[in-house]
């Protein structure tokens, strides 16, 4: 969770965002104390907003596979609807096995799963902040402890992780030196994607904890990952301003010009997406891997966007932690 440099001044980032956001949407809930884990946290709504005109509440269900002819271009325009809004601080997100979406609140310090009413189900509390998490087959959850710079697994219906691996940085308040935020599953080896944040490596891990490689060194503070279809690996360096590409022979490329890129997905059109919170930014960015082409697909409405997934229809989900919001655009 990037919260070091934008909440320097988190009085103004806050009117401004919650101004915008009010004449979009609906004021926001305030955050509860942390939830009992399994319990359903009701009275939470799913108005509809959007950036062309309103399309019904969506329910959340597994996806289908993806049909067999695709688009060979990217979607141009995008409608938006909220499938969260209110009671937690939604930071990282994924999909379990079943097309459920599921969150982290490394400020509320749970793990959770939206319903299809829009209210949500907690599955962990977990004082350490939990952040990333990959869903695994077998129903398993791993995720990201960042107060302790760990990678831990849940396995389906416990309430205690266990402890895969302790990683190498030491976490602390200081700029840029928080610890690990997301990770990634890699499809093509079935491995996991670890960014060390305090120390600026990232790490190639078996799904176990057991194998633990260097993948790559020098990056200022990498948080986001995400692997293509080809196993080129994407870190999002969020104080570094930019996001950096690891193929799989090795060879690493770094892509500048962003703000503090938090999160970053490939698109399946040999486009990236990107989550940019620099306070001035506070985007959700298109960038085209071969022209250099980058659009700004979103904007409005967001105060810290953090998280962001993408579903096998196209459907692209943001969380905003301080908005309180998980938005879900559409193709149109």
């Amino acid at each position: 969770m990037a919260v070091h440099l934008t909440r320097l001044n988190r009085s103004s980032i806050l009117y401004a965002g919650m101004f915008i956001f009010l004449a979009l949407l609906t004021a926001c809930a305030p955050s509860p104390a942390s939830p009992t884990a399994g319990a359903t946290k009701t009275g939470v709504t799913t108005p509809t907003t959007s950036i062309t005109p309103p399309t019904p509440t969506p329910t959340l269900t597994a996806p289908k596979p993806a049909p067999t002819s695709t688009p060979k271009t990217a979607p141009a325009r995008y409608t938006s609807q909220l499938v969260l809004q209110g009671g937690t601080r939604p930071d990282d997100l994924a999909f379990d096995q079943q097309g459920r979406l599921l969150f982290s609140s490394e400020f509320d310090k749970i793990s959770g799963r939206v319903n299809a009413n829009g209210s949500f189900t907690v599955l962990l509390n977990d004082s350490l902040g939990p952040e990333g998490l990959v869903a695994l087959p077998d129903g398993s959850i791993i995720f990201a402890e960042q107060d302790a710079n760990r990678i831990v697994s849940l396995a389906p219906g416990s309430t205690t992780p266990k402890v895969l691996r302790q990683l190498p940085g030491t976490p602390s308040s200081a700029n840029c030196k928080h610890g690990v935020d997301g990770i990634a599953l890699d499809p093509t080896t079935n491995t996991l994607i670890i960014p060390d944040s305090p120390t600026g490596n990232v790490y190639r891990m078996s799904l176990d904890g057991k194998t633990f490689t260097l993948l790559a060194s020098g990056i200022v503070r990498p948080v986001g990952a995400a692997v293509d279809s080809q196993g080129n690996i994407y870190i999002a360096d969020e104080c570094g301003g930019a996001v950096w590409r690891v193929t799989p022979a090795g060879k690493t490329t770094r892509i500048g010009g962003f703000g503090m890129p938090d999160d970053v997905i490939p698109d399946g059109y040999g486009n990236l997406l990107v989550i940019d919170l620099q306070p001035s930014i506070h985007a959700l960015i298109r960038l085209n891997l071969t022209t250099g082409k980058r659009e700004t697909l979103a904007s409005q409405g967001y105060i810290e966007p953090q998280g962001l997934v993408m579903d096998t229809h196209g459907n692209i989900y943001v969380a905003d932690d301080y908005a309180n919001i998980i938005v879900k655009y559409s193709p149109a």
